[in-house]
């Protein structure tokens, strides 16, 4: 708990603290988050001098942008701005306050995640890896999944959907002869993405012996143990299995994959449209996030090889 999570606050205040804990019965972290909050609200309060019930919107919005300069992340300032709208909201059921002056506040937006993505050298070591143990059908589809995830950059749930045939109730296909998958991604939207020799070879090889796995009657490309279907679940601990056992230095999962495509096709080609193509994205702007990890090689390249950079480096070291 932090120095202000302890402090003991105003009565006023201390009894919303109270509400929150005998009425609305909220856990204790969340809690000593709100208590804090509310001590950050009565120091801002007490500095300006304005007390708290006749505070308006301006001063509000003026302490959280105090919030803000102080570096306080845009989750903490979200959280900070809920335990206050909380306290006028109660305050107002109590007739204390007309008004809620956080009623309109919002907090910055949080910074989209970069997606990550592995390097080139971890992503061709990740789908050319042969595990020396193993049963044999189950690494021969593995490392035909690996290579469509990479290779093509399907979704989890395209590469599940494959059928072993095409055919109007089929959800997606691969034609091998064209060298293309056909899948349906999101918004139940078709698209047709190109099929690489690595992943081409290596669905032959798995085609070679799906037979002695597959049930009968089963449609879909890859399955299980059971010979049935193969689940996303089942999917990403065989990835994450497999990426352990290629000595991969971090966990791995099927989405990761088709950031590297995108991450390390855009590297190649520069052509942010024919990625968005690729990926079945509805808006270039979800393409876009992938520029800022082509930024980010680019940042790392230059660091690591310009003579000016590792100047630069070395003289504030």
């Amino acid at each position: 708990m932090t120095a202000l999570a302890a402090a003991a606050l105003a009565p006023e205040l201390e009894r919303f603290v109270q509400h929150l804990v005998v009425e609305r019965r909220l856990a204790a972290r969340t809690v000593a988050i709100y208590r804090e909050a509310l001590a950050r609200l009565e120091a801002a309060a007490a500095a300006a001098d304005v007390p708290l019930e006749h505070a308006a919107p301006q001063h509000l919005r003026g302490w959280a942008a105090q919030l803000r300069s102080r570096g306080l992340a845009p989750r903490s300032i979200a959280l900070a701005l809920a335990a206050w709208r909380g306290l006028y909201r109660w305050w107002g059921r109590q007739g204390l306050v007309a008004a809620n002056p956080v009623a309109n506040l919002r907090a910055p937006k949080a910074a989209r995640p970069l997606p990550k993505a592995l390097s080139v050298e971890q992503a061709v070591a990740l789908a050319e890896h042969r595990p020396a143990q193993g049963d044999a059908l189950l690494l021969a589809r593995d490392r035909a999944i690996v290579e469509l995830l990479y290779g093509a950059g399907l979704r989890v749930a395209e590469i599940v959907g494959l059928d072993l045939q095409a055919g109007a109730a089929a959800a997606g296909w691969i034609d091998r002869a064209e060298g293309s998958a056909h899948v349906l991604g999101k918004g139940a939207k078709r698209r047709s993405v190109p099929v690489g020799r690595a992943a081409l070879e290596a669905l032959a090889d798995w085609l070679d012996v799906r037979a002695r796995l597959a049930g009968a009657d089963e449609a879909a490309l890859f399955v299980g143990r059971r010979g049935a279907r193969l689940t996303p679940g089942q999917l990403r601990q065989r990835l994450k299995a497999r990426a352990l056992t290629a000595g991969l230095p971090t966990h791995v999962h099927p989405h990761m994959l088709r950031h590297s495509f995108a991450s390390h096709l855009l590297q190649s080609s520069g052509d942010l449209r024919a990625v968005q193509e690729l990926l079945g994205h509805a808006s270039i702007t979800t393409t876009q996030i992938y520029t800022k990890l082509d930024h980010q090689h680019l940042a790392r390249v230059y660091d690591a090889a310009h003579p000016r950079a590792r100047r630069r480096k070395a003289e504030g070291a």
